[in-house]
């Protein structure tokens, strides 16, 4: 058995993760081509590294199949409810920044916060008899936060592709998606709610509460939580 790492398997983000456990002492790489999600560890003995889409990682910690894992704080809070009771976190990584939020058209002039949607999205399905749409890869998440906020008339419309397009193609009326500059929704002439952030996320290592650690698995996790401390 060996204590198994899950760490993004490509783009910046699995660039700035194996530096990050670099500068603390463990190297992280791949042990093929760029094709192959297989890595290797040097440094410190015991551990394996799986390579993942940031996606399945929250996922696979959540089923015990990897012990540790390198993913956003928004995929983790989106994709398993309850989260604090199937993984831990145990450091954030200073990098992969970005902001959960609610936006609207720029041109809606008399929307500024959450209570103007919430009165603009029952104007709206007054005059067009549907509700507003709202696009987003964030269903759980939005929904929970529009709820508290008392936001009504609204349905969530699921965004695969580009999500600040989708409301000047006319298949959403706002949107709800992660933002690191702005500067996308403001090419897209979207503004930000003024009360409209969910979530502030970035790039995470977590810990997971149900996979099973032999002793030998206890001994090495305690190792890599002190080299990386």
């Amino acid at each position: 058995m060996s204590l198994k790492l899950g760490v993004p398997s490509k783009g910046r983000l699995m660039e700035k993760t194996f530096s990050w456990f670099e500068k603390r002492g463990i190297s992280l790489s791949r042990s093929g081509s760029d094709r192959e999600y297989a890595g290797k560890v040097e440094g410190i003995e015991g551990v394996s590294l799986i390579l993942l889409s940031a996606g399945e990682i929250p996922r696979e910690l959540a089923a015990g199949r990897i012990h540790l894992g390198v993913t956003g704080i928004d995929l983790v809070h989106e994709k398993l409810p309850r989260w604090e009771q199937q993984v831990e976190e145990v450091s954030p990584l200073g990098f992969g920044k970005a902001d959960l939020i609610i936006a609207t058209p720029a041109c809606w002039v008399d929307v500024d916060t959450l209570d103007d949607l919430d009165a603009a999205a029952a104007a709206f399905r007054k005059t067009h008899g549907h509700r507003l749409r709202i696009a987003t890869k964030y269903h759980r998440l939005v929904r929970e936060f529009l709820t508290d906020a008392g936001v009504a008339d609204y349905t969530l419309v699921d965004s695969q592709g580009a999500t600040e397009g989708t409301v000047m193609n006319e298949t959403a009326e706002a949107i709800a998606d992660i933002t690191s500059t702005g500067e996308t929704l403001r090419a897209n002439h979207l503004k930000i709610l003024t009360d409209g952030l969910i979530l502030q996320s970035q790039a995470t290592l977590w810990r997971s509460r149900v996979a099973k650690y032999t002793d030998e698995d206890k001994d090495v996790l305690t190792e890599v939580l002190d080299r990386l401390a």
